[in-house]
């Protein structure tokens, strides 16, 4: 049998991660590996750009209306603050639910940002993917959409642009009219596009006495989504307490019939009969807010009952996100 050959190791520089430069998935690591970029440094790139951020708008002012306005609400916009202020030449910046097209952002013909949130992402952080067109959208010539692409994975997070003590506050709208300055002296094209997209809007209004709460009409029964910040283990005991108290409804006629899960955060939904409206739900659902704030504070082992109804609203949840 032939000898094998001694292995000798060339000396080569040491690099940090840091100065590892990004080259083709093929071709060497260049950090003196002998693998392929791919397997070695760009394992962990790849990684960082894929991983699932389970709460993306976790830090940001009004977390919860972000999940609303990202999963529930139809039509809706709301301004944005930035920390290093506006650029020159950019009038405003606004988060809207939709953009025409499903664009993700829009730069106006005056210079002002509109930023779509209901757009589907690269990377498993939303937070990341906004944040890099909002960025690109500051940019961008008057009078162009944005298109979408991979945020680089060191690239900033929505939590880094955005200022964090200016207040997060969502306009429900009727309709997408908002995606026009003049929506009356809208070309025919712009117009149909409108009736389109209202015609398949859900009625929706946002409650004004509690937090993140939704009211919306179907043609069967209307609904309340409801995003809460409260972790989802302590709010499902909280929720069963009442629930098995019988004191979980918003009044006659209307049930608690389980969740949605939504980036990290769980939303309680009621169904109520088709004549509630929004205005008719404010009070109860202040009152139940008190409620849910007593069941919360209980830290008492659950009954049988209560595990029962426990098991029941989990049973009944759904993941959308």
């Amino acid at each position: 049998m032939a000898k094998k050959r001694p292995q000798t190791k060339a000396t080569r520089p040491q690099l940090t991660d840091g100065e590892i430069p990004v080259v083709g998935a093929r071709e060497p690591c260049p950090c003196g590996s002998g693998r392929r970029y791919k397997a070695c440094h760009g394992r962990a790139a790849a990684q960082a750009a894929t991983e699932l951020v389970h709460r993306p708008f976790e830090g940001l002012p009004g977390e919860c209306d972000w999940v609303a306005l990202r999963e529930l609400v139809p039509a809706a916009t709301a301004g944005l603050t930035l920390k290093a202020g506006l650029p020159e030449g950019v009038p405003s910046v606004t988060l809207a639910t939709v953009l025409p097209m499903a664009w993700p952002a829009l730069r106006r013909d005056d210079g002002s940002v509109l930023l779509g949130l209901q757009n589907d992402t690269a990377s498993g952080d939303i937070s990341r993917d906004l944040a890099d067109t909002l960025t690109r959208a500051l940019e961008a010539q008057p009078g162009t959409p944005v298109k979408g692409r991979r945020a680089p994975a060191d690239g900033p997070r929505l939590q880094d642009l955005l200022d964090p003590k200016a207040p997060f506050e969502p306009v429900v709208h009727p309709g997408f009219e908002f995606w026009v300055p003049d929506p009356e002296n809208a070309t025919p094209d712009v117009t149909a596009s409108l009736e389109r997209a209202n015609a398949a809007a859900i009625p929706t209004v946002k409650l004004q006495g509690v937090d993140s709460a939704y009211w919306c009409e179907t043609p069967e029964k209307n609904h309340l989504r409801w995003v809460m910040p409260h972790p989802e283990e302590q709010l499902l005991d909280a929720l069963a307490r009442l629930h098995a108290a019988g004191r979980s409804s918003l009044g006659e006629g209307t049930r608690l019939v389980g969740s949605f899960r939504a980036h990290g955060l769980t939303v309680p939904v009621w169904d109520l009969p088709s004549g509630v409206t929004a205005e008719d739900v404010e009070k109860p659902a202040a009152e139940f807010a008190e409620r849910l704030a007593a069941a919360l504070a209980s830290d008492a082992p659950l009954t049988a009952d209560e595990r029962r109804a426990r098991g029941g609203l989990t049973n009944r949840q759904v993941t959308l996100s």
